[in-house]
């Protein structure tokens, strides 16, 4: 068993008969960690690739065009940075997580091993309110 596999994750992909695909605590993340502040929080999974897992973190309602907005963190550091992600981190690639103030929502985008460079571009079907 890895480092988060929970009930909490094992719960979200059952309750949507998903396979889950939970990341080492090895692998990194990116993380815009000077957006996390801002709301709402966040998450997008690409594919995974090398050393990383394919899960991108940011706050806040648009997401900036530098390229040097994401820093790379490891798995097993994301409790210090965002602690209520971590029951969807067994989600596959090509899902999208939002969370704000009274909801949590996760939906699939359309194109979900789209390339790293059309980050900020992304389209989701449907979002499901958990």
């Amino acid at each position: 068993m890895q480092l988060f596999e929970n009930e909490n994750e094992i719960e979200i992909c059952r309750r949507f008969r998903l396979s889950g695909q939970t990341p080492g605590p090895e692998k990194k993340v990116g993380i815009a960690l000077l957006t996390l502040s801002l709301k709402p929080l966040n998450a997008l999974r690409h594919q995974p690739e090398g050393e990383t897992c394919g899960w991108y973190i940011w706050g806040g309602e648009e997401l900036s065009q530098d390229p040097e907005l994401f820093q790379p963190v490891n798995v097993s550091d994301l409790p210090r940075y965002c602690l209520q992600l971590l029951p969807y981190l067994a989600l596959a690639p090509g899902f999208r997580v939002l969370l704000a103030l009274g909801q949590r929502m996760f939906g699939m985008t359309h194109r979900s091993l789209m390339p790293r460079s059309t980050l900020p571009t992304f389209y989701v079907s449907r979002f499901v309110q958990l």
